[in-house]
């Protein structure tokens, strides 16, 4: 599900990137704001449709509930929740810029856009017997927002990116493909967006914003990542079947977390006058470039040649 407002966000960007600078109270104004209420108006609410008939019909109905899910997965998918709203918050702010709204206006609206629209999913959650409303999830997007909104209060930029990258990967175990594929579907796409054990969030700081008269290109970031391994199920690696015997065991696998430590770029600060190669960088810059890595596992510490 989260993986579905990620994509909308990243399309609603080629948007508002194709787009020029407009000045407000003017008619193209209201034409380009009417535009933005309309995209965001059938984009997410197609979203919360089909979402709706597509999955939560497959389960049964009940009144609005919490569930306390903040020990599943190692808290990568409260991550993923902190990443979604920050992209999307992200996304909203440049349609909004486009639309011509003020700048404090941009920010508020557009950074809250992605928690306004995660509550609407977790409401749905709410409603249905397999899960619940997640206070964790609520405090994972606000943090998103907040962290979009903030910095843009603070320093008027974004020093601080949130990004996301995957590396796929096939298990020489037939049991634990076979689990994968029950986990994490066997698409690429799909692996992508609900594959724990291969995805990892950075957090990439722009150097040039703390050095402002240092000769560091204004481009270079250092990124800290964090991942997860060993995941093959929520809370445990093993699965009990409706009677309760165990159809699946591999408590013998350690859940792992992972840090990592590496260079990055920030593709929005390499100068260019093409509107569509600004489109283009600005969608890479929720992505981590590949690069070499340190990784932290476990009191451990090794190098990558090239991590994604």
């Amino acid at each position: 599900m989260r993986g579905s407002s990620l994509l909308l966000s990243l399309t609603a960007s080629l948007i508002c990137q194709a787009q020029p600078s407009i000045q407000p109270d003017t008619i193209e104004h209201k034409k380009h704001l009417a535009a933005v209420a309309t995209t965001q108006l059938v984009g997410y609410g197609g979203t919360l449709i089909a979402l709706n008939q597509t999955w939560y019909s497959q389960y049964p109905k009940s009144k609005l509930h919490a569930y306390n899910d903040w020990g599943e997965w190692k808290q990568l998918d409260k991550i993923g929740h902190v990443y979604g709203c920050y992209i999307q918050g992200k996304t909203s702010m440049e349609l909004y810029r486009w639309a011509g709204l003020s700048r404090k206006k941009q920010i508020w609206i557009g950074g809250l856009t992605g928690t306004a629209f995660q509550t609407l999913i977790e409401y749905m959650d709410g409603r249905s017997a397999e899960w619940g409303w997640s206070w964790g999830d609520v405090a994972a997007n606000l943090t998103g927002s907040a962290l979009l909104i903030g910095q843009e209060l603070a320093w008027n930029e974004q020093r601080i990116h949130l990004k996301f990258s995957f590396h796929p990967t096939r298990y020489s175990d037939p049991e634990l493909q076979s689990r994968s594929k029950e986990l994490y579907g066997s698409s690429w796409t799909t692996r992508m967006l609900k594959d724990y054990n291969a995805q990892t969030y950075w957090a990439s700081f722009r150097l040039r914003s703390y050095f402002p008269k240092s000769r560091i290109p204004d481009w270079l970031c250092l990124s800290i990542g964090t991942g997860a391994d060993g995941l093959w199920g929520g809370y445990n690696n093993w699965k009990t079947d409706e009677n309760g015997s165990v159809v699946f065991d591999r408590s013998d696998i350690a859940r792992s977390r992972q840090w990592y430590l590496a260079p990055d770029i920030d593709f929005t600060r390499i100068p260019t006058k093409k509107k569509w190669m600004r489109v283009v960088l600005f969608t890479l810059n929720a992505f981590k470039l590949p690069s070499p890595a340190l990784e932290y596992k476990s009191g451990r510490w090794k190098l990558h040649g090239l991590y994604f």
